[in-house]
């Protein structure tokens, strides 16, 4: 409940900020900002994550682990910053933007803080934790949102997606490393440190996977679209994958941390896991649906008209983003049991399904992109549920008996919301947003009053008394 309700509370902040500089600022900006993520994304991956959470997973921890998993993300990160530095000119000249080498030049100074954040996290989360870290994400959001505002108005342009991100990273990292007291003496011996390598050698492997399916369409996008016509295309990107790449990701730290507590137990990790799915899809359902029918009114209500652009997109990409919700769900089942390899797999799938994709889909420009992420998605979903079914402990029929109660419900509402708005005289986009947002809540909750009450007293039960640490 920390870690959710925190989250919340950092992205209404983040949200605020980043719509109202998205009215100040240009698609160029944001299409230029998305190409230095491909550089930014991808050195990310060895960034020395999977090391850290390899002590989540560990039965008993020392002082010397601690010491050299911190000189490890040290080591990593100095060299990681180096390479970008070394790397930008390359990246300028494959996007044909000179702009870029300066933009990833600045970036470095984000994996100066890696270490002081993989750590603490890491340690915070052996400890179910989540109160510290919540806090210290509300921090980084503050920080982060100010520093954004502030250099929008002043016309920073583009500088100010470079300068948001830095404020925010340094504000959590000296958060965090304050509320885990994780300032320790670095070591760079490496002895009996090799069952930490391995575990996060393989999650590079994943994560390295997870690059080519996440970053490749604007790696394949950004040779050949516009910076304006990139930039409508990831702001559509970052609209519709608000819950699934802002919620679910923390959701997932929690989860990683609980199932590796549970480690013994697989019919409680089954138990869990079919848990969240329901609850989740509970959730991402209405929302994801809804938005694809209110599209055209929460673009020009939340982005402005000069974002109009970013409508039909917005719509197809809705309809893809709960296969993606679903699909990651399984990411820390699978990692907190140490199926590496069933990992492996699923990263290896969504690199070769979702490059395919695009490939495909740039032909036909920006709406070309948004048909491949929704014929994508549903394949990558299906590819990742069987191979984790067994290994997590399920059934096929289980999984889709914890989907369907969102699935139909947000059915039945996205239809009344159609049929709401066919009906309703024309109307500007804020009067005729609040009505549909209206009635798809109260369809939405009727709904399950009626027909799925069960559901919705775990919920109520779950958000009033949450489950006590496992022991």
């Amino acid at each position: 409940m920390w870690r959710s309700g925190a989250q919340v509370v950092s992205q209404l902040i983040m949200w605020g900020s980043t719509f109202l500089v998205i009215r100040i600022l240009d698609p160029r900006d944001y299409g230029l900002f998305a190409m230095t993520q491909v550089v930014l994304v991808f050195l990310h991956l060895m960034n020395g994550y999977g090391f850290a959470n390899a002590l989540v997973r560990n039965a008993s921890l020392t002082r010397e682990q601690i010491a050299q998993a911190f000189g490890l993300l040290i080591l990593l990160n100095g060299g990681l910053a180096l390479a970008q530095i070394a790397i930008a000119p390359l990246a300028a000249v494959y996007f044909r933007q000179p702009e870029v080498a300066t933009l990833l030049r600045a970036q470095a100074l984000l994996y100066v803080a890696t270490p002081f954040t993989a750590l603490p996290t890491a340690l915070l989360s052996r400890r179910l934790d989540f109160r510290r870290q919540a806090q210290a994400a509300l921090i980084g959001a503050i920080a982060g949102a100010g520093t954004a505002l502030a250099a929008a108005t002043s016309g920073w342009g583009v500088w100010t997606l470079v300068a948001a991100p830095i404020a925010m990273f340094w504000a959590q990292a000296a958060a965090l490393t304050w509320a885990a007291r994780s300032l320790v003496r670095p070591s760079f011996r490496f002895t009996g440190a090799e069952a930490m390598v391995r575990y996060g050698s393989a999650m590079v492997v994943v994560q390295f996977f997870w690059f080519i399916q996440s970053q490749s369409d604007v790696f394949i996008a950004g040779r050949v679209l516009a910076p304006h016509d990139l930039g409508v295309y990831t702001t559509a990107l970052f609209l519709t994958q608000i819950v699934s790449s802002k919620f679910i990701p923390p959701l997932n730290d929690v989860a990683f941390a609980a199932y590796s507590h549970m480690q013994a137990r697989a019919d409680a990790i089954a138990f869990a896991f079919l848990r969240a799915v329901r609850l989740i899809m509970l959730i991402v359902m209405p929302f994801y649906l809804g938005l694809a029918i209110t599209a055209e009114p929460l673009v020009l209500t939340v982005l402005g008209p000069k974002w109009a652009e970013t409508i039909p997109l917005v719509r197809l990409l809705a309809l893809a983003m709960p296969f993606m919700a679903l699909q990651i769900l399984f990411v820390p089942a699978n990692n907190a049991l140490g199926h590496t390899k069933v990992a492996v797999r699923i990263a290896l799938a969504g690199a070769l399904v979702m490059p395919l994709s695009f490939m495909v889909g740039i032909r036909f420009g920006t709406i070309g992109l948004a048909w491949a992420t929704l014929a994508a998605f549903p394949t990558l979903t299906a590819i990742t549920a069987s191979l984790s079914i067994r290994v997590i402990g399920v059934r096929i029929a289980e999984l889709i008996r914890a989907v369907m109660p969102g699935l139909v419900a947000s059915a039945a509402m996205a239809l009344v919301v159609f049929a709401a708005d066919s009906l309703l005289p024309p109307l500007p986009a804020q009067p005729r947003l609040a009505l549909l947002v209206l009635t798809g809540v109260l369809v939405y909750a009727g709904l399950l009053l009626l027909f799925a009450r069960p559901l919705v007293d775990e919920v109520t039960a779950l958000v009033r008394k949450p489950a006590p640490a496992i022991r």
